[in-house]
């Protein structure tokens, strides 16, 4: 697995489905550079059971990240018309609709490779033909990158797992509140408790104050 944190976010072009329903060519996250933050993140695939209540709860809670000026993106390994034909079906038949940020579609399996959230692997048989062992889908990861277009969190979940958008958002206060004060945030840190200085003296008295 590869640690990207502290690193560029690799760059790509794909179609994707924005709006809810309007497929584009071109899609890359270079777009939002120097202009926003990103949550990019990964799920296997469409018309599945995890899957939806995800990308529909990064849905229902937009406004709190447009709010911390931070863009959602979500891609996986199906076709531009697997997404815009779930983003047509009714949420109490299976769909996504409502969603209406971009979901990214990596069919030559391009884009998570580079992340390297895919699962399977490719294999060479005797002839040396390449064949694609296991699913060809992505796990569920997520990469919270900053203006600069740098990863400065990733947190990979297995396929049955589903993520934290409450975790996620603690991770984006804590991103922008070390940007804005330069302290640093200990466990558990919420928007609005004490951080602390990143010192013998500052870990002593954030943990005197805590006690």
């Amino acid at each position: 697995m590869s640690v990207l944190v502290g690193k560029k976010a690799p760059v790509f072009n794909s179609k994707a489905v924005v709006n809810g329903g309007e497929i584009i060519e071109n899609f890359s996250l270079l777009q939002y550079i120097g202009k926003q933050y990103v949550v990019f993140y990964f799920y296997p695939a469409d018309f599945t059971f995890v899957c939806p209540t995800e990308i529909i709860a990064f849905q229902e809670r937009i406004s709190e990240f447009q709010s911390r000026n931070v863009a959602i993106v979500g891609a996986s390994t199906d076709s531009p018309f697997s997404h815009w034909k779930w983003l047509q079906t009714a949420q109490n038949n299976g769909g996504i609709e409502g969603v209406k940020y971009p979901l990214v579609s990596d069919q030559n399996l391009q884009i998570s490779k580079a992340y390297d959230v895919l699962a399977g692997a490719e294999e060479y048989d005797e002839e040396g033909n390449e064949t694609f062992e296991g699913e060809p889908q992505a796990y569920r990861g997520l990469f919270l990158i900053d203006k600069n277009g740098i990863v400065r969190h990733q947190v990979v979940n297995d396929m049955p797992l589903g993520r934290s958008v409450d975790e996620t958002l603690r991770i984006i206060d804590a991103l922008q509140f070390t940007e804005e004060y330069g302290e640093v945030c200990p466990a558990n840190w919420k928007k609005g408790e004490k951080a602390m200085k990143a010192t013998q003296e500052g870990v002593a008295d954030y943990l005197s104050h805590k006690h």
